[in-house]
């Protein structure tokens, strides 16, 4: 058959083999998938891959970055505004080892992805051939699953098999790595049938009604319990079923940064931030509760602090889905194993209709110690450089919201993630495990193709953006609309925070230089501007939101401005710093 005919995309299964190559059943594949988008660059060892996907024009939008780095954070960026699997293409060698942050980052993020990588030939494999790199055991520790292909025939079902790891249970990044032997072989296809089954993979453990009942009983017993929720919450689509848990059993709730957005900041049970520069209540009450009910969450440590010092005076329940986060890091009283859109309304009939009234009451006092000492002064300044705080303050005001807010690491981020609005789910885009400095330009992007009815604003610190600003030339290729928010202290500024807290000021290497922002996006065809005056700061977030097109808009905050509150590394916390 011509390859220009192989794009007929046969029914998922069907009576007559056609005689396809391994690249063409591959894209067959994407599409009964629902794949609509694809991020990559290609490369010797996946040119069969390119050259059929040249005939899948119509019925697979490819997406050219300008690095693979850049291509599987867009793919993160994708999956997690999307829901969908992100998918991504890298060829051999360099192009399989770019992946690799993104993988990494992807694994502790629980971000689900395909990644397809070309391979030489395979009678090639382990003669140090030319852009031959063993992508599989480099990949291992970072994937959810891992295969290479030697042979066409495989293809259907190890993409079958892909697609299903990467998306059920526990999410996560797949690699698939081909050789080009398979990718030009021809075979007799049969149609693809997408797998829903695994022996010895169970991504969703059973449900035990007993501990849903134990958890019941310590609710609803509880004096002052509290709730930490996570992005598991977001990921099993269950943001309605906690909605439901939180209101019939008025417990106080907060949230990782990668839960954010599964209630609305808000909610009047929404008591703020966990973690390292999280709100004050929500960590000194902590170690003050009776039962604290964790949703989704692994108990990270820079949501934990000193686990030593962490909640010993709770009762701990644990709603999970991935049996491996029970007991990991802290120790459960009751274990809920479980998907929590199921978990959570098992356990919702059970508890009793309470309002802690008093006990919210000491939240909300906490949060006006913090307004008084922290938040006031850095979301209404009126003298000084500006804040960061309140650029987001203002941002706020022109989204209402509604925005998907995508952030790179650093300073920025605890700011953006501390003070931003957000009314919907799957709103808040950042790298919270793996903490990767240049993730928030490429996975903006790919935020955008995944919600292009939504407004994406990228918030970047001026050393994060500089690890990934050729991305700048996928947005003028595409055309897509991104608004990017440059935050320029002139500092490397988390690290410099450190440096002046717990090393006397002794600011090594932070100090970085950068170029004229505005100046590098006009090269890409990108509208932008510099503001230094509070006084331009509304107006200037107006035109960038306004525009027709993306916009990068670059304001220079105070150089050596602090992140409170802070919980210092190896401390409780209960011993969270204000100042």
């Amino acid at each position: 058959m011509e390859v220009a005919n192989e794009t007929l995309t046969a029914p998922a299964t069907q009576e007559k083999a056609v005689e396809l190559t391994g690249s063409a059943a591959l894209l067959e594949a994407l599409i009964v998938e629902g794949v609509d988008t694809i991020f990559g660059y290609p490369g010797g060892a996946i040119m069969p891959i390119y050259d059929a996907l040249y005939d899948y024009k119509e019925k697979l939008n490819h997406i050219l970055v300008r690095h693979e780095q850049g291509g599987i954070h867009a793919g993160q960026g994708y999956a997690r505004t999307s829901g969908k699997v992100g998918v991504v293409f890298a060829t051999s060698g360099p192009g399989a080892t770019n992946l690799v942050t993104g993988l990494a980052d992807a694994q502790i993020d629980s971000t689900p992805l395909v990644c397809i990588t070309g391979q030489v030939f395979a009678h090639l494999l382990g003669t140090d051939a030319f852009q031959e790199t063993d992508v599989i055991n480099i990949t291992t520790p970072v994937t959810k699953w891992n295969y290479q292909v030697t042979d066409a025939t495989e293809i259907p079902e190890v993409i079958a098999k892909a697609f299903y790891i990467a998306k059920s249970g526990r999410p996560g990044p797949v690699l698939i790595d081909i050789t080009k032997n398979a990718q030009i072989q021809k075979f007799n296809y049969k149609g693809y049938v997408q797998c829903d089954h695994i022996r010895s993979y169970r991504p969703k453990p059973i449900v035990r009604q007993q501990y849903i009942q134990e958890a019941a009983a310590l609710i609803n017993q509880a004096k002052k319990p509290f709730v930490l929720f996570g992005q598991g919450v977001i990921l099993g689509s269950a943001e309605q079923e906690f909605k439901a848990f939180i209101e019939k059993s008025g417990i106080p709730s907060a949230w990782t940064i990668l839960g954010a957005g599964a209630i609305p900041t808000d909610h009047p049970l929404n008591v703020g931030m966990l973690g390292m520069h999280g709100n004050y209540g929500p960590n000194v009450l902590t170690n003050d509760c009776d039962v604290l009910i964790a949703i989704g969450m692994r108990f990270d440590d820079r949501v934990t602090g000193r686990l030593d010092k962490y909640a010993k005076q709770a009762k701990v329940i644990h709603l999970d889905i991935d049996p491996a986060e029970i007991d990991k890091n802290v120790k459960s009283t009751v274990p809920v194993w479980g998907d929590c859109k199921e978990t959570l309304p098992a356990l919702t009939a059970l508890v009793d209709k309470k309002e802690h009234t008093e006990w919210l009451k000491l939240f909300n006092e906490y949060t006006q110690k913090e307004v008084d000492a922290v938040i006031h002064d850095e979301l209404n300044p009126t003298s000084g450089e500006m804040t960061m705080g309140e650029v987001i303050k203002q941002l706020n005001e022109l989204t209402n919201g509604d925005a998907v807010i995508v952030t790179d690491v650093g300073q920025h981020q605890m700011v953006a993630c501390r003070y931003a609005k957000l009314n919907k789910t799957r709103s808040n885009i950042t790298s919270g495990g793996l903490g990767t400095m240049g993730f928030a330009l490429p996975a903006a992007i790919g935020a955008k193709f995944g919600a292009q009815e939504r407004d994406v604003v990228a918030i970047i610190g001026d050393g994060g953006f500089q690890m990934t600003l050729q991305e700048l030339g996928t947005i003028m290729q595409t055309g897509i609309n991104v608004k990017i928010i440059i935050l320029n202290n002139r500092f490397l500024g988390m690290v410099r925070q450190w440096q002046e807290l717990f090393n006397e000021r002794r600011y090594s290497f932070v100090d970085i230089q950068s170029p004229d922002f505005v100046m590098v996006a006009k090269g890409y065809g990108i509208e932008g501007k510099c503001i230094n005056e509070r006084e331009e700061l509304v107006d200037a977030l107006k035109t960038m939101m306004n525009h027709n097109g993306s916009y990068l808009l670059e304001v220079m905050v105070t150089k050596e401005n602090n992140v409170f509150p802070m919980v210092p590394q190896g401390c409780s916390v209960s011993e969270i710093r204000l100042k």
